[in-house]
C-alpha cells in the first residue's frame, strides 16, 4: 500500500474530548470516528488492526477445537423472558419493537439464543462434548460511554458457549479456554492476568476475568507480585487433556489476583508484603461455568447413557475484540505515538523515501516495496512529497514496528536504514539484508 492512494486522515493535535491515551491516539491516528456516543466508524487502519486481532481469537479458538458460527445481532426477546433474564438485565439492554409489535433487542450476549439453537438440534450425550462460538457486533447502553472503544456501547466481541453432559466436563472446558485464551493474548504482546471476579448478570460461581495492568484501568486490581513472572510461552498443550489443562489453570491462578469486586483483605494479608502489589486492570476477557442456569430454564436436554433426560453443563466464555485494540495501546505507546506488537501491527513494516522524485530512491523504494510483498509481508510506503520530519512523525504515530529509510546519501553507500520503533536502534543494511531481517523477526510470529 502507497500512503498516496491510502485513507489515513491522521490528526496533529490532541482531540479535546478524548481523555486516555488509546482514545487520543486511535484518533489521531485516524483509526477510527466517532459516529455518536460510544459508537464508532473503523476507518481504513482501525479496521486492519481489528481484523488481525479477530484472526488470532478464530485461530487460537480453533487450535482448541471450537466451531466458528455466526448469530444475528437482534433477538427475540421471548428468548430472554424464558430464562428470566429479560426484566432482571438492566436498562444497557437496547429493547426494541418491529412492525409486527414484537418485542426484540440489540444483544449484549447470547446465552438465551445458543442454549435455544442447541436444544433443537442435540439430544444425545453422544453429540457432547460441544463448543461453538462467534465473534459479531454487541450494544450494551452504557449511561456514559466513554475513553474510546475502551467502554463504547457498540462492540466486537467473541462470545463462546460449551456444552458437556458433567460438571467435571464442563469445569475443563473453563481449563482449556483458560489455557486459550493465555496464548491468545500473548500472541498480542499482551499480560492479561486471570483474576478471581464477579460473575454480574451473566451468573454462575467459577469465573476468572483476563486484566491488562495499565493506569487507565476501570478495575483496581490486588495481587501477588509473582503472578507477572509466568508466561505461556510456545508450549504445547492438548487440549482434550484435562489433566495438563488443569495444571495450567493452577499455576495462573493459584497466587492471589483479584478485582475490587472480589477483593479479600484477609487472605491478601497473606501475600508477603514485598509482593503485595494494587495497580489499575482493563478486563480483556471472562471466562464462566455457570452449570445449569440457561438449560434448566430452557429445557436445555440430552439423553445420558442411561437413558434419562438430563440438564447440560454450561460455560460462557468472552474476549473483548474491539476493546483489546485500546487496551494493546494503552500498555504499547509512547509520547510520540502508537507502538504495535508485531502480531497485530497494520503493516509489517513503513518505507519512507527520503527524496521523492529522486529516480534512484525511488527505484530503490519500489524495489524494496516488491520484496516485502513477495514474502508475504504487508509493506505501508510513503511516497508522498514532503520532507522527513512529516514522515517521521507520521510513522511513529501510527506505530509501525519497523522502518526502512531510503536516502540519495545512504544509497551511494548501498545501504538503507532499519529502524525499531521500540527501541528507536537503526541500523545500516543493504536492502537485501533490511528484508531477509524483516522476514526472519516475521517469521517468528506464531
Amino acid at each position: 500500500m502507497r500512503l498516496s492512494q491510502y485513507f489515513l486522515p491522521v490528526l496533529k493535535e490532541n482531540p479535546a474530548e478524548a481523555q486516555i491515551v488509546s482514545h487520543r491516539l486511535m484518533l489521531r491516528a485516524g483509526m477510527i470516528k466517532q459516529s455518536s456516543a460510544g459508537i464508532y466508524s473503523w476507518l481504513p487502519l482501525g479496521y486492519k488492526v481489528l481484523r488481525k486481532v479477530e484472526e488470532i481469537v478464530h485461530q487460537e479458538q480453533q487450535r482448541v477445537g471450537h466451531i466458528p458460527m455466526l448469530m444475528p445481532t437482534l433477538q427475540s426477546a421471548d428468548l430472554w423472558k424464558e430464562s428470566g433474564r429479560y426484566d432482571a438485565y438492566g436498562p444497557e439492554m437496547l429493547r426494541i419493537r418491529d412492525r409486527q409489535d414484537r418485542d426484540m433487542l440489540y444483544g449484549p450476549t447470547n446465552e438465551e439464543m445458543i442454549t435455544d439453537i442447541f436444544r433443537s438440534h442435540v439430544g444425545s450425550y453422544k453429540d457432547l462434548p460441544l463448543t461453538l462460538y462467534h465473534i459479531q457486533w454487541k450494544f450494551r447502553d452504557e449511561i456514559r460511554p466513554r475513553f474510546g472503544v475502551m467502554r463504547g456501547r457498540e462492540f466486537l466481541m467473541k462470545d463462546g458457549y460449551n456444552f458437556d453432559l458433567t460438571k467435571e466436563d464442563a469445569l475443563h472446558a473453563y481449563n482449556r479456554h483458560l489455557v486459550s485464551y493465555l496464548r491468545t493474548y500473548e500472541r498480542m504482546g499482551l499480560q492479561a492476568i486471570p483474576m478471581r471476579a464477579d460473575s454480574g448478570p451473566i451468573g454462575g460461581d467459577d469465573t476468572h476475568e483476563f486484566l491488562v495492568l495499565a493506569e487507565t484501568g476501570e478495575s483496581e486490581v490486588f495481587y501477588d507480585s509473582e503472578i507477572t513472572d509466568l508466561t505461556f510461552g510456545d508450549r504445547e498443550i492438548d487440549p482434550s487433556d484435562h489433566d495438563a489443562c488443569r495444571a495450567v489453570l493452577e499455576e495462573f491462578t493459584s497466587r492471589y489476583a483479584r478485582t475490587d469486586e472480589t477483593h479479600d483483605p484477609e487472605l491478601f494479608a497473606k501475600v508477603p508484603e514485598d509482593r503485595q502489589r494494587t495497580a489499575r486492570g482493563i478486563e480483556v476477557g471472562q471466562i464462566f461455568y455457570f452449570g445449569t442456569k440457561y438449560s434448566d430454564a430452557m429445557n436445555a436436554k440430552v439423553q445420558g447413557p442411561d437413558g434419562k433426560q438430563v440438564p447440560v453443563h454450561m460455560g460462557s466464555h468472552g474476549i473483548g475484540v474491539s476493546r483489546l485494540l485500546g487496551a494493546i495501546i494503552e500498555a504499547s505507546h509512547d509520547d510520540k505515538g502508537i507502538i504495535w506488537p508485531e502480531g497485530v501491527t497494520p503493516f509489517h513494516a513503513g518505507i519512507v523515501n527520503l527524496k521523492q522524485g529522486d529516480a534512484e530512491a525511488d527505484a530503490a523504494c519500489d524495489a524494496l516495496y516488491k520484496s516485502l510483498k513477495a514474502l508475504g509481508l504487508d509493506p505501508l510506503y510513503d511516497d508522498r512529497k514532503g520532507g522527513a520530519g512529516m514522515k517521521f512523525a507520521t510513522m511513529d504515530l501510527i506505530g509501525l514496528p519497523w522502518r526502512i529509510t531510503v536516502g540519495p546519501r545512504g544509497l551511494k553507500n548501498g545501504v538503507v536504514e532499519l529502524t525499531s520503533r521500540r527501541t528507536g536502534e537503526s541500523e545500516e543494511l543493504p536492502p537485501e539484508q533490511a528484508v531477509e531481517k524483516l522476514a526472519k523477526i516475521y517469521a517468528g510470529i506464531a
